[in-house]
């Protein structure tokens, strides 16, 4: 059985009161700018106090949601019951042969800018991609013709009962925009990201400085600015989510406050006052009209997560 108050007393009695919250909106911590009340919510810093914190929530059998931008995820109007935990452990260094140790509440287009700026290639299509390390870890994010799959080497994990394992990537199944711990249920003890090692190549620092001001300069034309979640559809075998939306008459279509994305069909908008039901419905709609027109399953990038109906 849960235990919420007592793994409230368990957090203030070992310091973690002043950063303890109860029912805290998540609509504060999204990109989405939606999201009901956590029933507790805290912030970590350093890796220990990240593992001390999710063994004593899976001790009482809390479950655990782990934000990092908040990016990627609509949380229900209805909010979550257990706990939420925002990753702030945001170390990384470079070592000599080019590979990467980063903490996974980095945020990445700080990291991959950083490595650029240092000469090594590998993460530049990363550059303008909001969110942090560990998320674009878990849902192997990519863009430009690049992956997290192309550049990991291995993680290491948190899981209950258990000090920090290293795990291969080859252990980590790596699909288009999906890896084993993304398929892993929030609200079942999923396994946590504390850092990835990945693997960078000597490059010439003209060439991907180029390289970034391009990546840079396609998501500033193509990407709309707003309360989104980015991309919210994955591409299908033949054809990108943007293009079947769009030919699919949806561009600007709106419920409540939530509106198809009149500069790329792909983004699902909070317009203001938009809430997760709205959105939720949009995301119905769009599934439905594109599969009558085109026979074509558009399947969501983002995760659902809280108390829906």
């Amino acid at each position: 059985m849960m235990s919420l108050e007592e793994l409230r007393r368990d957090l203030i009695e070992k310091g973690y009161g002043e950063r303890l919250l109860t029912n805290e909106p998540l609509a504060r911590h999204t990109s989405f700018a939606i999201g009901g009340p956590s029933d507790l919510f805290i912030s970590v810093r350093t890796k220990a106090e990240f593992v001390e914190v999710a063994q004593m929530a899976w001790g009482r059998n809390v479950p655990v949601l782990l934000l990092g931008g908040g990016t990627n995820v609509l949380v229900a109007d209805a909010g979550l019951r257990g706990i939420t935990i925002v990753n702030e452990c945001r170390g990384y260094r470079l070592g000599e042969d080019g590979l990467l140790l980063a903490e996974s509440g980095v945020w990445l287009a700080e990291v991959a800018r950083w490595t650029v700026q240092q000469g090594w290639a590998g993460l530049e299509w990363a550059v303008g991609i909001p969110g942090t390390l560990g998320g674009a870890v878990v849902g192997n994010a990519g863009a430009y013709g690049g992956c997290m799959a192309d550049v990991v080497r291995r993680v290491t994990l948190l899981q209950p009962n258990r000090d920090p394992e290293e795990m291969d990537a080859e252990q980590l199944d790596y699909s288009y925009r999906m890896s084993a711990l993304k398929q892993e249920n929030w609200r079942a003890r999923r396994r946590i990201v504390l850092e990835a090692a990945i693997q960078l190549t000597p490059g010439d620092p003209e060439e991907l400085a180029r390289k970034t001001e391009n990546v840079s300069t396609q998501r500033r034309l193509r990407t709309p600015v707003g309360c989104c979640a980015g991309s919210i559809f994955k591409r299908t075998m033949q054809y990108p989510a943007g293009f079947l939306i769009e030919q699919a008459g949806l561009k600007g279509r709106r419920i409540g406050g939530a509106e198809v994305s009149p500069k790329h069909a792909n983004f699902l908008m909070n317009t203001g006052g938009a809430t997760a039901a709205d959105v939720k419905a949009l995301i119905d709609l769009v599934q439905k009209t594109v599969w009558a027109s085109f026979a074509q399953r558009l399947e969501p990038e983002i995760e659902l997560v809280g108390e829906w109906a």
